[in-house]
């Protein structure tokens, strides 16, 4: 039986794998509370449930690298805002 990864890395960033979907993504809808089919309807292009659930179970089988990864995002986008209004 194969062993599907699905979230990879790559420029940096975490992917839901084969697609250009962020892991950040799936995880701002998972913890708003939208249910796996609500995640799918506003990312098509995950392409299917396996995936959003795929998404999602790495999320809780890594909470500690997926903190970390969001924690370097809002910082990301904090410099990029200020940035922003600099300009």
């Amino acid at each position: 039986m194969p062993n599907r990864e699905y979230v990879g890395c790559r420029n940096g960033g975490y992917y839901v794998a084969g697609t250009r979907v962020s892991l950040a993504s799936v995880v701002h809808q998972f913890r708003a509370g939208a249910a796996p089919e609500a995640i799918l309807g506003c990312f098509p292009a995950l392409g299917s449930l396996a995936n959003v659930y795929g998404a999602i179970a790495f999320l809780l089988d890594h909470t500690e690298l997926v903190e970390e990864y969001m924690a370097a995002q809002e910082r990301l986008w904090a410099e990029l805002r200020g940035c922003d209004e600099v300009a």
